[in-house]
């Protein structure tokens, strides 16, 4: 372009400013752009609504559909200002979204668990899970996974699509909690003092709760010692103290009353007639051959 022959003016700048098209595009841009702050301040206000009525992953969900939804409806009204037909950005869409879904079925698989987790609320955001081996606090559940804050503070993703097909043990589900442990004691011991003991023991601990009371059961007879089981129950919040604190209380107690915790013992026997075989050391004599 000789610009010597066309020079451009202010006069220029100013008709294609004002001319039909770049307006059209111009409406559109700030309807994106308003349909954008707005989406974005619907869907905050509607999440700061949902948290003091719902859980914190509903809360989540809604805050997302929400803004998507809201955007949308924007950003298709931008398109039919632009002078672009709804009808077939409609398809192209439908057909983009069933190429994507073949492409990315583990992402939709972990999509759909997602919400059948959220819509299920088996845990919530501050519960403690145990999924396998993994034990943590849940710090987030989000439409494709699940992050867990294990206690020496690593941080574990979970897919959703795991957490639906496997067992999840949720253990701050309830206000309070039971500790199981076996003890062994030895054969001679009278079993109705070792549950004297103990029940003193658990009714003094003030980590221990009256309702439900402690169960003692005799769990079996083992190959050195009489099992048995021991049970009490505690606030939730006060499990891992009672745990530790209650182990230690046994072992002082049993010292006390001198009731024996056997370990396993080997006897070598070879019949009613046969003597004990002789164990003795021979290190003299090898000390001699060298």
């Amino acid at each position: 372009m000789d610009m010597e022959s066309n020079p451009i003016t202010l006069q220029t700048i100013v008709d294609f400013i004002s001319s039909a098209s770049l307006t059209i595009y111009i409406k559109g841009g700030l309807v994106i752009l308003f349909g954008y702050l707005i989406a974005r301040y619907s869907s905050n206000i509607l999440n700061r609504f949902m948290k003091k009525r719902f859980e914190a992953q509903h809360a989540t969900v809604a805050q997302w559909a929400s803004f998507y939804i809201i955007f949308g409806l924007f950003f298709a009204t931008s398109l039919d200002i632009m002078g672009f037909s709804i009808s077939v950005i409609l398809g192209a869409a439908g057909i983009l979204t069933v190429a994507i879904g073949f492409a990315s079925q583990t992402a939709a698989s972990n999509i759909i668990s997602g919400l059948f987790l959220i819509g299920e609320s088996t845990f919530s955001v501050g519960d403690i899970i145990k999924v396998g081996s993994t034990v943590g606090e849940v710090i987030s559940i989000d439409i494709l996974s699940v992050k867990l804050r294990t206690f020496d503070n690593l941080m574990v993703r979970i897919p959703n699509e795991t957490l639906i097909k496997s067992e999840v043990t949720t253990l701050t589900k309830f206000p309070i909690r039971r500790f199981d442990f076996i003890v062994g004691v030895a054969y001679k011991e009278d079993i109705k003092k070792v549950q004297e003991v103990l029940f003193a023991i658990a009714d003094k601990n003030p980590l221990c709760l009256e309702e439900p009371k402690p169960l003692f059961i005799h769990d079996g007879f083992g190959d050195s010692s009489v099992n048995i089981k021991f049970c009490v129950w505690s606030a939730r919040e006060n499990y891992l103290e009672l745990r530790n604190g209650i182990l230690i209380e046994i072992k002082e107690a049993f010292d006390r009353e001198g009731i024996e915790i056997p370990f396993p013992h080997i006897s070598l026997y070879a019949g009613s007639a046969t003597t004990p075989f002789p164990v003795e050391a021979n290190i003299k004599n090898r000390r001699d051959d060298s």
